[in-house]
């Protein structure tokens, strides 16, 4: 992985964003994305515990990754 070492002026910008960020040039062309590391203590799950017990317990079909890459290659 390459790294970039940003100067304060920029490190003040990022420091305090709690979503993704684009970066761009002057000329609005993205260079590339930036995901803050933030941390989610206390963060509520989006699904309550009766549904990943659904989920859990369904035995409907389920796919490997080569079958779904399979899928989508003959789209």
């Amino acid at each position: 992985m390459t790294r970039v070492v940003v100067d304060d002026a920029l490190r003040t910008k990022l420091c305090n964003l709690t979503q993704p960020l684009e970066l761009c040039d002057n000329s609005g062309h993205v260079l590339g994305h930036f995901l803050p590391g933030v941390v989610d203590e206390g963060r509520e799950p989006q699904i309550g515990a009766e549904e990943l017990q659904r989920r859990k317990q369904n035995k409907g079909k389920t796919y490997t990754t080569a079958e779904v890459l399979a899928h989508l290659e003959k789209l």
